[in-house]
């Protein structure tokens, strides 16, 4: 695979968000029906990038502004595993950005049933190499075996992530 901007990757992470139970609750997101539009997804992924030691977090799914500020994100999307049943907290698989690029691939045959697109799929192409086949399940597996980035709970992926300078 040919990378035109290399160095752009260096402070990117892929995050793949679920659990054991496949149901991640996460507020501010666009298809949420309630006021504080919770949705409880089986899994979610976003990008978070940094170019001034600030993590900015690129949600499409999120009603926040895109992108925003990790610390903003987490508070309004993830809130805290303390107002959660222990098999709905969170857990966070942090891929490096160059890693994703060069070995994810999924033909999105997990959004169909019986062959039908459960909802439209999204407008964009998905990352999809025939020679590596659909391994998407690797991504959202959250066990530790499975040897794809990093696992981290919430307080882990904030302290890994979060940075309180200002500038």
């Amino acid at each position: 695979m040919h990378l035109h901007c290399p160095d752009a990757l260096q402070n990117a992470f892929v995050v793949f968000v679920s659990n054991e139970k496949r149901a991640v609750p996460l507020w501010r997101q666009r298809a949420g029906r309630t006021e504080d539009k919770l949705v409880i997804w089986d899994y979610h992924v976003v990008l978070l990038h940094s170019h001034d030691g600030r993590y900015l977090v690129y949600d499409l799914d999120s009603d926040l502004p895109f992108p925003t500020y990790f610390h903003k994100y987490v508070t309004e999307t993830f809130r805290t595993d303390h107002i959660l049943k222990p098999e709905y907290h969170r857990c966070f698989r942090v891929i490096p950005g160059i890693s994703f690029l060069q070995d994810f691939s999924s033909d999105r045959s997990h959004m169909k049933k019986d062959g039908v697109w459960i909802k439209s799929p999204p407008e964009y192409p998905p990352i999809f190499e025939p020679e590596r086949g659909n391994n998407l399940e690797e991504f959202i597996s959250m066990n530790p075996g499975i040897p794809r980035g990093e696992i981290l709970s919430l307080p882990d992926l904030v302290k890994k992530f979060h940075s309180f300078t200002t500038s």
